[in-house]
């Protein structure tokens, strides 16, 4: 532990301060594909009774058609994010098509081609249109088996008290207290992605996928358990492996968590760049668009990372120009898979910890990353997810190799103080209760998702025909959840007003796709 982690642990213990730690915010994202009672992607529209995918704010979809998001507000508890979270389950499947379930797993049902995964569709405004092109994009880049993965995403954001006085801690600086922020999120973000390992170690839940995702003749050097079922016997999350979210074309994108300058500049080239295999793409033969444009990103969310800087942008503003002008305001975990064995993907326990850890993140000393501790991040990763539970299993520290679980562990043990604090500043023993919980996972990995997942496969269950056990039972368990009178009519009167928000958004419309496009991806020039 240096000098400079534990002051930064004294001043937040003293005094008043500690109430900085009861004022964290949290949202919460789930996506979840519905699913037919074949276990094959639902053909159906989204529901009309759900309102606007374009505009309501808490029930939408991702790439897919069939591909739900849901969406939380934002609470200072994580308790209340998921009590929201499973309101929103138990209103979708309310409304869905009788038989449709929400997948319980991360990696898709079954798949018959590109041509049966519906592209999400948002209505005729420029706005709606520019989402479906985009992802139409997605489709001719990456193929569309890719985009049919499901996640959770976790935002998390630290109190505007809590930065002073790490910025009194380090001794004050030159920085305005925006820039400190910004910088302070950004030692969080490297941090994370120095430790990323160990949360796909105790939450990833993707050791096995359905053979319909690969196309035949794919190399992936995956083991077969069934007919129906391919499998790593070590993996954590195939998810964040390299059959998943990954991209030739970004793997060489030099993408700067140093600060937020670099940060925003190296994803504002990428987005300005040509990219030749993507001109290629062209347009439809009747001139339609088959992507926004043939950039190496069409827009900062194309690019595909395991955690974002965020700021909430303004209307009609870029993402990338809210950070440059705003700085950071909140981080996106993107790695986390959805664990089948839970009703929402997620639950209390997880939240506790995930808090405790990015804490970690945050108050760890966090020096600028070289090219070659972004390589061996990279492999360590890697390895986590596609061998994470392997006995003995080495990554990289610095110029050592260390044993995964004997580094998991460690980590763990510097953690414990943080814990304490939160449990203090909370009233509760929670944070430390979540950390004796992952501590055993360590210890034993066979209590992990993954292990208990692929022990469940190998008593002679396909992984289609265990995610569709888990997504029926988790469907009983949300319908049983009746949703109060006050509820229902505050979900209604939500979906009714988001249909008359997309139906002014189309009346408002003035001027052609075309020309939209031209003028938004024209304006906001960007130096640093």
């Amino acid at each position: 532990m240096s000098a400079r982690f534990s002051k930064r642990l004294q001043i937040l213990s003293k005094g008043d301060n500690l109430a900085c730690l009861t004022q964290i915010q949290h949202g919460i994202e789930k996506e979840g594909l519905r699913i037919t009672p074949h276990l094959k992607l639902s053909q159906a529209a989204h529901p009309e009774s759900l309102g606007s995918t374009l505009t309501h704010p808490y029930i939408t979809t991702d790439y897919s058609e069939a591909l739900l998001e849901f969406i939380t507000p934002v609470y200072r508890d994580a308790s209340d994010a998921l009590g929201f979270l499973s309101e929103l389950h138990t209103e979708a499947l309310n409304n869905m098509a009788d038989g449709e379930v929400v997948w319980a797993s991360s990696m898709p049902a079954i798949l018959e081609g590109d041509e049966n995964i519906p592209v999400a569709y948002y209505g005729a405004s420029n706005t709606g249109k520019m989402k479906h092109v985009y992802r139409l994009g997605l489709a001719h880049r990456y193929g569309k088996a890719m985009q049919t993965i499901a996640g959770i995403h976790y935002n998390f954001s630290l109190s505007e008290d809590f930065w002073p006085l790490m910025q009194q801690a380090d001794g004050g600086n030159s920085l305005s207290a925006m820039d400190y922020q910004s910088a302070g999120y950004f030692a969080t973000i490297r941090n994370f992605r120095r430790y990323a390992w160990l949360l796909s170690y105790l939450f990833g839940a993707s050791p096995a996928l359905d053979k319909s995702f690969l196309q035949e003749g794919h190399e992936h050097g995956l083991s077969e358990l069934d007919e129906n079922t391919l499998f790593l016997p070590w993996a954590t999350s195939l998810r964040m492996s390299d059959l998943g979210y990954t991209s030739d074309a970004q793997s060489s994108l030099p993408i700067c968590y140093n600060s937020l300058d670099n940060y925003v500049s190296s994803l504002w080239k990428a987005i300005r760049t040509p990219y030749a295999d993507y001109e290629k793409i062209g347009k439809g033969p009747h001139g339609e668009y088959r992507q926004l444009n043939s950039n190496l990103l069409q827009i900062e969310n194309e690019y595909y990372s395991t955690i974002r800087p965020k700021r909430v942008a303004q209307s009609g503003e870029k993402p990338v120009v809210a950070l440059k002008e705003r700085g950071v305001e909140y981080i996106e975990v993107r790695s986390l898979d959805i664990n089948p064995l839970l009703p929402m993907g997620i639950d209390e326990q997880q939240s506790y910890f995930l808090d405790t850890f990015l804490l970690f993140c945050a108050l760890q000393d966090s020096a600028n990353m070289s090219d070659q501790e972004c390589s061996d991040i990279t492999e360590n990763f890697t390895l986590s997810v596609q061998e994470g539970r392997k006995p003995g299993l080495q990554l990289k520290d610095g110029d050592r190799s260390r044993e995964l679980t004997e580094w998991a562990a460690e980590v763990i043990e510097i953690m414990a103080p943080i814990a304490h604090l939160l449990d203090k500043a909370n009233s509760t023993t929670a944070y430390s209760e979540s950390l004796m919980l992952e501590r055993d996972k360590v210890h034993n990995p066979s209590l992990t998702p993954s292990a208990i997942i692929l022990a469940e496969l190998q008593k002679g269950m396909s992984f289609r025909e265990f995610s569709m056990k888990q997504s029926a039972n988790h469907a009983e368990y949300f319908r049983s959840r009746a949703l109060h009178p006050e509820r229902e009519a505050y979900f209604r009167e939500l979906a009714e007003q988001s249909v008359k928000e997309q139906a002014c958004k189309e009346d408002a419309d003035t001027l052609d796709f075309e020309t939209f496009l031209q003028e938004y991806f024209a304006s906001d020039d960007i130096t640093v």
